[in-house]
């Protein structure tokens, strides 16, 4: 079965309590259950893990390559601007799909992610429909990788 990680950085467990003007009024834990039932509509297992901190973000990204997860998704939120040691990170992984997954479109807010080098592609600018974007698009790109 084919293993997802998604990254969810920086302020991304206030979701629904933190400027609900840009990201709504759904909680982290609402979105879960959505992204999780996608995930056995489409028979992948899905591990969704929070941090605040970048280092953490870092050590499951490794943590996920030591457990042959076939690849990433992230909201890398706060990390967006100065996570330069997280896109190494994606970079010394040997060519682990990522994709990147923003719920407003940071071009609008003039953003720029220091970690879109690392990232076969973005989504941004679709609400919370970005995640399931982001997870078909990496499904896809997996599927046509491993063909």
């Amino acid at each position: 079965m084919t293993k997802i990680l998604l990254i969810q950085g920086a302020n991304m467990a206030w979701l629904g309590r933190r400027q609900p003007e840009i990201y709504g009024t759904t909680t982290a834990s609402q979105l879960d259950q959505t992204l999780q039932e996608h995930a056995v509509k489409k028979s992948y297992e899905l591990d969704i893990f929070y941090t605040h901190l970048e280092g953490e973000a870092i050590g499951r990204i490794y943590q996920g390559v030591d457990d042959s997860i076939d690849g990433l998704v992230m909201n890398p939120a706060g990390f967006t601007y100065r996570g330069e040691a997280l896109r190494d990170c994606i970079l010394a992984c040997g060519g682990l799909p990522y994709i990147e997954v923003h719920i407003s479109n940071l071009a609008k807010r003039d953003i720029t992610s220091v970690l879109a080098s690392a990232a076969n592609g973005m989504i941004m600018g679709f609400g919370l429909h970005g995640y399931i974007l982001a997870l078909e698009g990496l499904l896809d790109l997996l599927k046509n990788n491993k063909g």
